[in-house]
């Protein structure tokens, strides 16, 4: 397993990091544990050294899983990253509380990569509020976590400004060849480089997306395709192909799962792609991208809308629905939409969303599509 420096830490990671957010699972949704354990200490025995739990993966499981796993000497070889739920700290008292009762769940007395977890503009100022940064400072004076870092979800304005306001060893950010402009994107990895930080990546896959049920376009074109990979690994060598790319966290749930990634990861060196397969890789991406139907940019100038409805959310739901051809499986967050009453059946077509749209969308109308498409 090929191995990367974690930024100014000078610690050496293995590329491949088993997220242990997706573990398999028993038919009453429970972890599987045997297999899980026999998976993550496979891992381990081929040379992965980086684990990555997090206080709410798996109902609260993930941390018990883990701490289970690295048992009988496992723990002296790897590496235990975990994450503070920053929106379950409302008071300064409730960030050792969790921490605290996350050492527990582990069963361990530190915890060497520590998070606080999905910040984005609003849970960032909630963390600073409650002296989040102050606890972090504390706990690591105390030797109780090594290194500190957050993960993130929000535009790359957001991000600069949180890594410029701490001293962070690490981060963790969405990165695959379909968000290379999307959240902190490929600009946010180079940033964050630049300023000495190991970067941790989720999603390389985009929650597999990139890999399952793919549109027949796109297994075609990959079938086509001279050199023949799985759509694993042209996703997850894609990711590799950046040197500031740290650690490539890969949640796992069957064996094979492990074997492909051990394999992929291996021999994923930095810019090992020749410009063809990169090429090859901008033209799944734009064939991709084509499936897209409503040219929405995201903008937000018809919010807030009076009657409540997340248009730019529902126009990207759809979007992506079509894009990765999820439509079945996307309709149970269309229903959460529904269940708080913010979905497109709430529109009244008073107009004020088509007044202010740049992009002159037909929105009324195409709220009523969306609609009718994610209720059958």
């Amino acid at each position: 397993m090929l191995r990367r420096k974690m930024g100014k830490t000078k610690e050496e990671v293995s590329l491949l990091g088993f997220g242990c957010m997706r573990l398999p699972t028993l038919p009453d949704g429970e972890i599987d544990e045997a297999e899980a354990i026999a998976m993550i200490r496979h891992a381990i025995d081929q040379g992965v050294t980086y684990l990555d739990t997090a206080y709410g993966y798996h109902n609260g499981k993930s941390e018990v899983l883990v701490g289970k796993a690295v048992r009988d000497g496992y723990r002296e070889k790897v590496y235990i990253a975990d994450k503070l739920p920053v929106w379950l700290v409302k008071e300064p008292a409730d960030c050792a509380r969790l921490f605290n009762e996350q050492l527990e769940r582990l069963g361990v007395e530190h915890i060497d990569f520590y998070l606080l977890h999905a910040l984005n503009r609003n849970s960032w100022h909630q963390a600073l509020e409650n002296e989040a940064l102050e606890f972090l400072e504390q706990m690591q004076a105390e030797g109780r976590i090594r290194y500190v870092g957050f993960s993130f979800h929000d535009d790359l304005p957001v991000f600069r400004e949180i890594i410029d306001a701490y001293p962070w060893d690490f981060c963790q950010i969405q990165f695959n060849y379909m968000d290379e402009c999307h959240q902190a994107g490929l600009a946010g990895l180079k940033y964050a480089a630049s300023k000495g930080l190991g970067v941790v990546i989720m999603e390389p896959l985009r929650g597999g997306r990139l890999v399952q049920n793919l549109p027949p376009e796109v297994e075609e074109f990959f079938a086509s395709a001279p050199i023949q990979r799985t759509p694993a690994e042209w996703a997850l060598r894609w990711v590799a192909d950046h040197p500031e790319v740290s650690v490539i966290l890969s949640g796992m749930n069957k064996m094979s799962d492990v074997e492909e990634n051990l394999r992929v990861l291996a021999e994923a060196q930095p810019h090992s792609l020749s410009k063809e397969e990169l090429s090859l890789i901008a033209q799944a991406r734009d064939i991709y991208t084509q499936r897209i139907k409503i040219l929405c940019t995201d903008c937000r100038y018809c919010l807030p809308c009076p009657q409540g409805v997340e248009i730019p959310r529902i126009f990207r739901l759809y979007n992506e629905a079509n894009m990765y051809n999820t439509l079945e499986a996307d309709r149970g967050q269309y229903q959460q939409l529904a269940k708080n009453k913010k979905d497109a059946s709430q529109c009244i077509a008073c107009g004020s969303c088509e007044a202010v749209c740049p992009q002159n969308l037909g929105i009324i109308e195409l709220l009523q599509m969306v609609d009718r498409a994610f209720t059958g």
